[in-house]
């Protein structure tokens, strides 16, 4: 059968579409935004019966796909040459966060980021829009609700957390020396969006104090009747 070049060169690009995607959406966030990251360990094909696990070897990982691997979260960079290097070897590779980590001498630090389980996030983001309180861009993916927050010390969080009479436990803090994965990746738990996205074209998005985040999610889900078990 004759091929049709035409025909060839458009399902190649769609092929290639998220791809490129990814390569693009590291560079921004390297580059632009002056945020490290690195690729993540991604997923491979499990069989027919098993779909697809984490590429990592740990056979129960918890977070397939999400991860750094090879090269380790210390090699997280906003060098353009090296984001470009690697989503070229690996073009599919999870774009990885280095939270709160250092972006050089010439930047200040990447944000970290407060999560929690999907629904109790939806019905936490409505009760902070209704009372006002300003958000910078916040994650999604169909098991959980990450938002993006001043970086902070573990000293900080521990005083914080300290004063409360009630935390949820499922509440998860990702600071320095922890990672989160970026839109438009695609890990075991699902793709990763935004739920509240960054201008399109703006500098460094803007993002929230810890503390102001965790007063209002803890209220939130507190005033919604959230119980722990749902959590």
């Amino acid at each position: 059968m004759r091929e049709i070049p035409g025909r060839r060169r458009r399902l190649l690009s769609r092929r290639d579409h998220g791809k490129s995607d990814l390569l693009s959406a590291a560079l921004t966030f390297a580059t632009a935004w002056r945020w490290p990251v690195l690729p993540g360990i991604g997923l491979e094909t499990a069989g027919r019966r098993d779909g697809v696990r984490c590429a990592c070897p740990d056979p129960e990982c918890t977070v397939p796909g999400a991860h750094p691997f090879d090269p380790g979260l210390l090699a997280a960079t906003t060098d353009a040459r090296m984001v470009r290097w690697w989503w070229t070897k690996r073009p599919d590779a999870p774009v990885v966060l280095a939270t709160g980590a250092s972006s050089g001498p010439a930047g200040g630090r990447a944000p970290c980021a407060v999560s929690l389980p999907a629904v109790a996030g939806a019905r936490a983001l409505a009760v902070l829009d209704r009372t006002g309180i300003r958000l910078g861009p916040v994650l999604a993916t169909p098991e959980r609700l990450m938002i993006l927050v001043a970086p902070y010390t573990m000293e900080q969080l521990g005083e914080l957390l300290y004063a409360k009479d009630f935390v949820p436990g499922s509440l998860r803090f990702h600071g320095e020396g922890g990672y989160i994965t970026l839109p438009p990746s695609t890990t075991g738990a699902g793709p990763v969006r935004w739920e509240r996205a960054p201008l399109p074209g703006s500098a460094e998005p803007w993002v929230p104090d810890v503390e102001a985040v965790v007063d209002a999610v803890v209220d939130a889900l507190t005033r919604t009747g959230v119980s722990a078990p749902e959590l």
